[in-house]
């Protein structure tokens, strides 16, 4: 004949601290350790390639980059992009048959990233001098 036991509610008490045990470790690991890499913010190196870089990106990025007009280009400055501070050149041209456009350009890690939406902000009190380089593109 097949014996059945029941459970009583203290024989269970063992079995849920040995699977809470596990699991609070587990908790507790992702709230010390997986935050501090996201929290530190390393100084970014200067962009040191940017006058060869940003002509080369352009000529791929724009529908057309011959016939640019007006280019200019500020040295690039540091400024806070999405919560972290990074290297951004900004640009201004007009395209043939167009009206004057500025561009932010993020650099991370000393390298050319991304075009950044909020030029304006980014751009604000830059000096701007002649980009010639830009003038010079073709499809």
């Amino acid at each position: 004949m097949l014996r059945r036991f029941a459970a009583s509610p203290q024989s269970r008490l063992p079995l849920r601290a040995a699977l809470a045990l596990p699991l609070a470790a587990l908790l507790g690991a992702c709230a010390i350790g997986g935050s501090a890499s996201f929290d530190s913010d390393p100084p970014q190196p200067f962009p040191a390639n940017y006058r060869s870089e940003i002509p080369a990106f352009l000529r791929t990025y724009l529908n057309d980059p011959s016939g640019l007009r007006e280019a200019a280009m500020a040295e690039p400055v540091q400024r806070p992009v999405d919560g972290r501070t990074r290297w951004v050149s900004c640009l201004r041209f007009t395209p043939r048959g167009g009206t004057l456009q500025d561009m932010a350009i993020v650099h991370v890690d000393g390298r050319l990233d991304r075009v950044a939406q909020q030029a304006g902000e980014l751009c604000a009190g830059v000096v701007y001098a002649p980009f010639p380089a830009l003038e010079k593109l073709s499809r």
